[in-house]
């Protein structure tokens, strides 16, 4: 009897999280052939690259290399993006693979399945926005958090070289939701760290960091009490939060308001908003929403192909009380076990159950200065705040049950472990 060829596309959150079920539970019991499709060769949690972007997380330190997780937890891996689907002849289709240098390495490529799961994730959101592609720097992938990183130290070091005479580095950031927000007290702590390594004239003094945001608060996924607080907290660190302000152009001086307003900027980020990839709009006649995200049934499966599934923010999944599961790492999270239940009973011809979101609670990170957030649901029997030490353990906790997702609890406690060793003898802040 052949066996079912289960293929897993993006290794983010949700994708790596199922494939490396799949592999334990079905691959290493030669029950299935799991592949998992990525284009970059290792994986790093999609919450920690406003951390890259700064330099206060290690990224060389912290990924996790595809082809070895694969080896080690039945299943195989394959670098390589998806250019389209052939749902007759169930395969998957694979664009070229290029070198650095712009050569081919690998040809296009046909990888046959029986079960799809799309986990591609999203990317950001411009909404049109003349200038946004040219003069803005997104968040969507490591690659992009180095690109910012980069420019970020270059900015820094050419403020020591000015001396007392230096001007503010200017830093704007369009998007009030959790990356703009964490990234905005992440910088405020680069700044303080580059002085502790002799860059003198750098600090929290000259650096202007403005934050918009177009609706009337920021985070507004979350309860006003919890997005009020971050406010305040942000303001204590002198970033200017403009809410209500609409970005109508970005160019080489800034961001151009709806209002005429030009707020001069050195960097310039977006992260406002996210949609599906481009590509995913036309790809197999599978139906997609104006975001471009894949619809799905509440099993998961794709709504025109029950052996195709999609997961995490790719997926446009209704909830039953109205509304659709909301793009975080939590749902990818949930969907990956989900999915992975349902693929089960597929496999053994038993009723697909219908997938529930659970909401957590939020929680966002301030870098050193302070952590808020809300813990709600099955944690706490209804809704609570948290801030401070607390709610920066809760924080902490949501990537280590990534982790043990990953490599089991075993593991995750001794990279743990190795992380507070790795802190007192690596630099605080990346410096390269």
């Amino acid at each position: 009897m052949t066996k079912p060829r289960i293929v897993v596309v993006g290794g983010g959150a949700g994708g790596l999280e199922l494939a490396t079920k799949l592999g334990r539970k079905l691959g290493r019991k030669g029950l299935a052939d799991v592949t998992l499709i990525d284009k970059n060769r290792t994986h790093l949690w999609k919450p920690l690259l406003h951390e890259v972007a700064t330099g206060a997380l290690d990224d060389g330190v912290d990924a996790v290399s595809y082809r070895a997780h694969a080896a080690n937890h039945g299943f195989d891996f394959q670098l390589g993006t998806m250019a389209d689907i052939d749902r007759v002849a169930k395969e998957l289709v694979l664009a070229p693979l290029l070198g650095e240098d712009g050569e081919q390495v690998l040809p296009e490529r046909n990888l046959p399945y029986d079960y799809l799961v799309l986990a591609i994730g999203s990317v950001s959101n411009d909404f049109g926005t003349k200038g946004v592609r040219e003069h803005c720097i997104f968040l969507d992938s490591p690659s992009q958090a180095h690109r910012f990183h980069r420019k970020m130290l270059d900015s820094f070091f050419r403020l020591h070289v000015q001396g007392d005479n230096c001007q503010p580095l200017r830093i704007a950031i369009v998007g009030g939701g959790a990356t703009g927000v964490e990234l905005s007290a992440e910088l405020h702590n680069a700044a303080k760290q580059m002085k502790g390594y002799g860059v003198r004239h750098v600090s929290q003094d000259n650096l202007k960091v403005t934050l918009v945001e177009a609706g009337e608060r920021i985070l507004p996924a979350l309860p006003p009490r919890i997005s009020g607080a971050a406010h305040i907290e942000l303001t204590k660190l002198g970033v200017d939060v403009r809410t209500q302000t609409m970005i109508t152009e970005a160019s080489a001086e800034g961001l151009h308001t709806k209002d005429g307003e030009l707020i001069e900027a050195d960097l310039q980020v977006w992260a406002a908003g996210i949609k599906g990839a481009d590509f995913l709009k036309d790809i197999a006649g599978l139906e997609t929403n104006r975001i471009n995200q894949l619809v799905v049934k509440p099993t998961l499966q794709t709504s025109n192909d029950e052996r195709i599934y999609v997961i995490g923010d790719a997926a446009s999944c209704p909830m039953t009380a109205g509304g659709f599961v909301p793009p975080r790492a939590q749902a990818a999270h949930q969907m990956a076990s989900h999915a992975y239940r349902n693929i089960r009973a597929q496999l053994s011809n038993e009723p697909l159950v219908d997938y529930s979101y659970k909401d957590h609670g939020s929680l966002v990170s301030l870098s050193k200065f302070s952590t808020v957030g809300s813990l709600m649901g099955n944690l706490t029997k209804g809704s609570m705040m948290v801030e401070g030490r607390i709610a920066r353990m809760v924080y902490i906790s949501l990537y280590r049950m990534h982790q043990i997702a990953l490599h089991g609890y075993l593991k995750t406690a001794f990279i743990a472990f190795s992380d507070k060793i790795g802190r007192v003898f690596r630099p605080k802040l990346k410096l390269h």
